[in-house]
């Protein structure tokens, strides 16, 4: 039998009321970005204190992001990191980069973030080159989605053995279940989770946060 429950606004403000401890500056970028055109692209507050959880779990003091919009998840995990943590974090979009710098700055966490402007394909390949393989605890990504198998299968190189990937949208509001939906991101979606699926390489499990985030830890040598 299956066991899952549908979160209604009601239900989805209660389990934020007895759960969310968000700082006031993550609150603060939280509510200017909705006011955005794209607010959707940004992560919900549980995703974010979520990855908190995770960056302490894991110890992580090396992280990753690719996609970094208003800086959010980034603010997230740089407040979660040890102070001698590091994440570089991928944009492409420099007006995006302005707000998140902004508040990195307000949150005292900007000296941890190194943030790297661009393609993300050609800063994870800089990084590979540079000899940052095997080197990173986790890694978020978040972006366009035609290229999100390119960006896993990069950020597989980059995380270390036991590191662990996170990856945003794999539910696409509901889009990947539906056989009628068929827009080139659907298509990208849908093919990237059923590779995933069949990925020894990885342990996933695919969890109904948000808009779908599959957690995928790298086992060992490859």
């Amino acid at each position: 039998m299956a066991k899952f429950i549908s979160l209604n606004d009601r239900l989805y403000d209660c389990l934020l009321a007895v759960s969310l401890r968000e700082p006031a500056v993550l609150r603060k970028l939280r509510e200017e970005t909705a006011e955005h055109e794209m607010a959707g692209m940004q992560i919900a507050p549980d995703q974010g204190q979520f990855f908190a959880l995770l960056v302490e779990l894991l110890d992580v003091t090396k992280a990753l992001e690719i996609g970094v919009f208003t800086g959010y998840s980034a603010l997230s995990v740089a407040l979660a990191l040890a102070p001698e943590g590091k994440l570089v974090a991928l944009e492409i979009n420099e007006d995006y980069a302005a707000v998140a710098r902004r508040y990195w700055a307000e949150a005292g966490v900007d000296g941890k973030i190194d943030l790297r402007l661009g393609p993300a394909l050609a800063s994870l390949d800089g990084l590979l080159a540079a000899g940052q393989a095997d080197s990173f605890d986790f890694a978020f990504i978040d972006a366009d989605k035609a290229n999100y198998a390119a960006y896993f299968e990069r950020c597989l190189a980059l995380v270390r053995p036991g590191g662990l990937i996170a990856i945003d949208n794999v539910l696409w509001n509901g889009a990947v279940a539906d056989p009628t939906a068929d827009s080139p991101d659907t298509r990208a979606l849908k093919a990237f989770n059923e590779a995933l699926a069949d990925d020894r390489r990885v342990t996933i499990s695919l969890l109904p946060v948000s808009d779908g985030l599959t957690l995928a830890r790298r086992r060992g040598a490859q």
